[in-house]
């Protein structure tokens, strides 16, 4: 993201010029989603008349030529995908995937940007198989088949809505959820940290400001810097 032209500057900081426009053009690349939710046939049919996707459905996951892996019958198997609705009213797709059998703890992870759950599946099974835990995500809003857009306020709505879901839809405590933020998805892992007790907190390429990542020798803040720390 350095080095950007003079065209993509003028995009940028287009008039009216708008704080929070500006610092989610700065902060989000939401890739083209690499997978969709398609209704689970074992469960009940979509209501007659609604279209697009419904939190209070059963989906299961299918992966698109632009992810990286597809996956195996087993790691289907293993793998639970379902929708929440934030705080914001927008629906969050989650991924729950149980890598290891009597695990103690589940990890929280909030991805990097310009991916999404179908491009991160693969490192997840690798990952949760290496250190024995299950893996739970989820995908920003406008990430993905999540809803809405991606913004500064529903990334903490949507971590939120993804704790509430790890909690409530599969009882897990709070002291064996490991929260894990890779890059921009150490924002919202922070923010929830701060305000829940849980097992262990781990950053990895945090940021230390979203204007710090698009140009690295900004010296002052901004009032338009998302995630200045």
């Amino acid at each position: 993201m350095n080095g950007l032209s003079l065209s993509e500057l003028c995009c940028l900081f287009c008039c009216p010029p708008c704080p929070s426009q500006i610092a989610s053009k700065l902060a989000f690349l939401p890739p083209e989603p690499t997978y969709r939710f398609l209704p689970d046939v074992d469960s009940s049919s979509p209501t007659p008349g609604t279209t697009g996707l419904r939190a209070d459905e059963r989906w299961k996951l299918h992966l698109t030529d632009r992810a990286e892996f597809q996956y195996s019958q087993g790691e289907l198997d293993m793998t639970e995908v379902f929708l929440t609705r934030s705080s914001r009213g927008n629906n969050v797709a989650c991924m729950y995937i149980r890598c290891a059998p009597n695990a103690r703890f589940t990890v929280l992870f909030s991805h990097g940007n310009a991916v999404d759950l179908g491009q991160m599946s693969t490192f997840y099974i690798g990952l949760g198989t290496r250190i024995n835990c299950n893996i739970f995500s989820y995908d920003y809003s406008g990430y993905g088949v999540s809803t809405g857009k991606p913004s500064e306020k529903n990334l903490y709505a949507d971590i939120d809505a993804a704790w509430n879901a790890l909690r409530s839809r599969y009882g897990i405590s709070p002291e064996n959820i490991i929260l894990y933020g890779q890059s921009i998805g150490t924002v919202p892992t922070v923010d929830l940290s701060s305000r829940y007790e849980c097992a262990a907190v781990v950053l990895h390429s945090p940021l230390t400001s979203g204007m710090r990542v698009a140009f690295p020798d900004t010296k002052k803040t901004y009032c338009f810097d998302p995630f200045p720390r």
